[in-house]
């Protein structure tokens, strides 16, 4: 019976374990999803720089008020654009000066989407493995003997 009850110990600590990697697996699932939102924001934003290069003054565009919705702008000037720096402080920078910091912040997400997918791979194995163990275990006390392996 001692088998037995180290047995339920194993699976109740294994349960436990599977329950906070199974957590943690689907926190940075939402974390690469975050970061990939970003990263796809910050390529339109330079896509726009770009086609905004190519426009001249008094050039009739089309700017996305939300919803699916825009407004018709006459662009004044494509010299400066203003950029965003974080807790609400833009700064003006020419277009070169801002699709730069719009690269080095796209390169900054794709180390991080990098690292998250990384961490995501080795905890989705734990997950496998612990799984595994898990059935192995359920199948030996339902059959009431040891496994090989204990």
């Amino acid at each position: 019976m001692a088998a037995g009850s180290k047995e339920e110990e194993e699976l109740r600590k294994l349960s436990v374990e599977m329950r906070y990697l199974e957590q943690t697996a689907e926190t940075l699932q939402q974390r690469i999803g975050m970061v990939n939102a970003a990263m796809t924001d910050l390529t339109y934003a330079n896509a726009t720089l770009e086609g905004l290069e190519q426009e001249k003054e008094n050039a009739e565009l089309l700017v996305p008020v939300g919803g699916s919705s825009y407004i018709k702008v006459k662009l004044a000037s494509s010299d400066k654009v203003v950029i965003g720096l974080g807790a609400g402080v833009s700064v003006e920078k020419t277009p070169v000066e801002a699709k730069a910091m719009l690269k080095e912040r796209l390169d900054e997400l794709q180390k991080s989407a990098s690292a998250a997918q990384q961490q995501f791979s080795q905890i989705a194995e734990r997950i496998n493995v612990g799984r595994n163990r898990l059935e192995t275990l359920l199948g030996t006390l339902r059959e009431g003997k040891t496994p090989a392996n204990v």
